[in-house]
């Protein structure tokens, strides 16, 4: 599908197209780095958009005021060239919620959502995440007794972020299997045309039947706590709740995914740095963070637009066209991490990154990740010290989704 975007901009010129099927994320990173710091480039169906590419043009327009997140200031979009049934609309347009407002709005629906999800909250999850943990490394040690090369994304990296999202959402474990499947379209730039709506109506549906049920019966949960939290008696609407869940299932699930596999795959294929962390020299910390900004769980995210022209060096993004942050990109900047940014080193003093955002829209569920993440690493390589993987790095195969750094799965061996 091809969307005749019109009108005369900068963007008209040379662009680099993003692979759809996101063969070759890196090559890829190092072209929109080469282009400069704001590349145009074209998002699968043929969307042209800015993308900042540098770290410090990126810190500076993560919290610029004439970039806002209401899709009713991008022109293509309200001239209709953007089609209802794009692969990625239900990314650029998620519905209402602190991720697409600004200003006033913004602010008072972040603050209605920090009253449920605080950081003390979060920490009561340690023990659930460290118990869920040594239960599904039990699935792991039972998969392998009966096959040689097992799938540890989906026994291990893909359940313990969903179960920790189901658990402190309030959702029905029974709907995980159906929300696997269409998180999976709503990510993917592969869903056809007519299953994007229908994807998009299911997921509100699901969202609106665990706020109807949370309302009736309150619990210990994120979901219910949103629905209580006021600000000078100020709550969130349904919708808005409904759309903030989507939001922090999507986000909180996705890229604690891509973490885990990306942090595994990074140390089975730098011996010397797990030997490190192994032997209590480097903390796991480190590698949690240097993770995070060399391999990036989201790669790009969709979509700041312009209410004036805003110039980024010797170039201008145009009052009403759209702005992503490709922060696979970001994170490789050698001006911002030095000449070693391609590597790979949880040595790296300091690691600095915006993987989880800058600014206003930060990602309010940094920490949780963070958590997921420090915890499951260590108990996964403590409990298989010979796990290695059961193919070479470069046949892994990326999933097609230009948003995520993500991979369909993850083969390897747990005993060397």
């Amino acid at each position: 599908m091809k969307c005749p975007v019109t009108g005369a901009s900068a963007l008209d010129g040379a662009r680099i197209v993003l692979d759809p099927l996101v063969q070759d994320l890196a090559a890829e990173s190092a072209l929109l780095r080469d282009a400069g710091p704001l590349a145009a480039v074209e998002l699968p169906g043929g969307v042209p958009v800015w993308a900042v590419t540098h770290h410090a043009e990126a810190r500076a327009l993560l919290t610029d005021p004439r970039l806002v997140k209401d899709i009713a200031h991008w022109d293509a979009f309200t001239r209709g060239e953007i089609p209802a049934d794009w692969a990625l609309i239900g990314l650029a347009n998620p519905g209402r919620s602190m991720l697409t407002v600004d200003g006033t709005d913004h602010r008072r629906l972040r603050a209605l959502v920090a009253q449920a999800l605080t950081p003390r909250r979060v920490e009561r999850m340690r023990e659930r995440i460290e118990e869920l943990t040594a239960g599904l490394l039990d699935r792991v040690a039972k998969a392998a007794q009966d096959a040689e090369v097992i799938d540890l994304k989906a026994e291990f990296a893909y359940p313990l972020p969903m179960y920790v999202v189901q658990e402190l959402m309030g959702i029905d474990e029974a709907h995980l299997p159906r929300l696997k499947v269409l998180f999976e379209k709503f990510f993917s730039t592969q869903t056809p045309p007519e299953e994007v709506l229908a994807t998009l109506g299911e997921l509100a549906e699901m969202m609106g039947g665990t706020v109807a049920a949370r309302r009736a019966e309150p619990g210990d949960d994120l979901t219910s706590a949103l629905i209580t939290a006021s600000e000078d008696g100020d709550h969130l609407t349904d919708a808005e709740i409904q759309s903030t869940l989507q939001l922090m299932i999507a986000a909180g699930h996705e890229t604690t995914i891509s973490l885990i596999v990306n942090a595994v795959v990074n140390l089975l294929t730098h011996p010397d740095q797990l030997a490190l962390v192994l032997a209590g020299k480097v903390a796991w910390e480190a590698v949690v963070e240097e993770t995070l900004r060399h391999s990036t769980p989201t790669s790009h995210v969709l979509i700041r637009f312009a209410t004036e022209d805003v110039p980024v060096g010797d170039k201008v993004i145009a009052k009403g066209e759209a702005l992503i942050v490709s922060y696979a990109a970001i994170g490789g900047d050698e001006t911002q991490h030095g000449p070693t940014a391609g590597s790979f080193d949880i040595t790296r003093e300091p690691i600095r990154h915006i993987a989880f955002g800058h600014g206003p829209h930060v990602c309010p569920g940094a920490a949780l990740s963070r958590l997921e993440a420090s915890v499951a690493l260590p108990a996964l390589f403590a409990r298989f010290p010979g796990l290695a993987l059961a193919v070479p790095a470069s046949e892994l195969r990326n999933k097609p989704v230009v948003t995520q750094n993500d991979l369909y799965e993850l083969p390897v061996r747990v005993a060397g």
